[in-house]
């Protein structure tokens, strides 16, 4: 089974959800990368590192901006050579998924927490109803497009070295007829949320805007990112790009401190993945507390700053 992994990068580094999703192709059979940009050499070399057999590099700076459209003009003619095309969920991914799904009459599944090939039939896997249920769906024809979860995989570096192949660009007239004249990045604690190994999260107990000061010099000291509740951030205490649950970004770092969070369904499905939950409450009987490996009861307001100052001490 042959997959093209779409890897999506950040200026000089590769997302770590994108080499995830290129070790689990890597595990499906041959497994191969592109990318899009400009001075990709450094970037091809990590990717053949962490699974890919061969590294296709579409050299050009009408692909440094994050704009779906080219991206779907260079992957539409490598697609008809491979079985899979898989991406892992962002912004830019799901947009380029669509755009490759419409121009190839094909289909794509979304959300995918696994993929299993079964005699040749892929079937992939998603969590639903606040993922208390798992549904199975394949495709009916290929190539078969798949947008995968965030937090449902880790990178896995081979030692390989992948074969870079250089990948002619043609864009087609619609697809530069936008452009993007200013662009800046939100990210939460100086760190890209989704990509974190530490999340510290607050919840209407924390109880104004000001309070996640205490979170954000926390988070400062794990070298993690803050992040809030759909309830914080509809209250206008912080930024909705850092906004974990439902209707937010789903994360699993190795640490997620929930500072007080209540633990409603809405939350808890963006961050029950997480290695290890840390809660700190007053109230010993909230939910977050049934979910967690370590319950604190007390005032995160003396609980936090605390915590800080031990931290840095050290």
């Amino acid at each position: 089974m042959r997959t093209l992994v779409f890897i999506e990068h950040q200026g000089e580094t590769i997302r770590p959800a994108s080499l995830a999703v290129l070790a689990r192709a890597a595990a499906l059979g041959e497994a191969d990368a592109l990318l899009a940009g400009s001075g990709m050499s450094g970037l091809a070399e990590l990717a053949g590192r962490h699974g890919a057999r061969c590294v296709l590099v579409a050299d050009d700076p009408a692909l440094d901006s994050p704009l779906p459209q080219p991206r779907v003009d260079v992957l539409a003619p490598l697609a008809a050579d491979y079985d899979n095309v898989f991406f892992a969920q962002s912004v830019l991914a799901a947009d380029v998924a669509a755009g490759l799904a419409a121009r190839l009459e094909a289909g794509v599944n979304w959300g995918l927490v696994a993929v299993e090939d079964r005699d040749g039939t892929l079937v992939g896997r998603q969590l639903v109803l606040g993922d208390t249920l798992a549904v199975e769906s394949a495709w009916a024809s290929a190539p078969r497009i798949a947008l995968f979860r965030d937090g449902t995989g880790e990178p896995h570096e081979t030692g390989g070295a992948g074969e870079v192949v250089p990948v002619a660009v043609a864009l087609e007239p619609f697809s530069t007829a936008a452009r993007i004249v200013e662009s800046t990045r939100e990210e939460s604690g100086g760190r890209a949320l989704e990509d974190a190994e530490v999340v510290v999260a607050g919840g209407r107990g924390v109880g104004e805007a000001a309070g996640f000061a205490a979170l954000e010099r926390l988070a400062d000291a794990l070298g993690g990112a803050v992040a809030a509740t759909g309830a914080a951030v509809g209250a206008g205490w912080y930024p909705r790009a850092a906004q974990v649950g439902q209707t937010g970004k789903t994360v699993a770092p190795r640490l997620y401190l929930a500072c007080g969070i209540s633990g409603a369904i809405q939350h808890r499905v963006g961050m029950q993945r997480s290695g290890t939950i840390v809660a700190i409450n007053t109230d010993p009987r909230a939910p977050i507390m049934e979910l967690a490996d370590l319950c604190v009861v007390g005032d995160l307001k003396t609980i936090v700053p605390r915590l800080t100052e031990l931290l840095r001490a050290d």
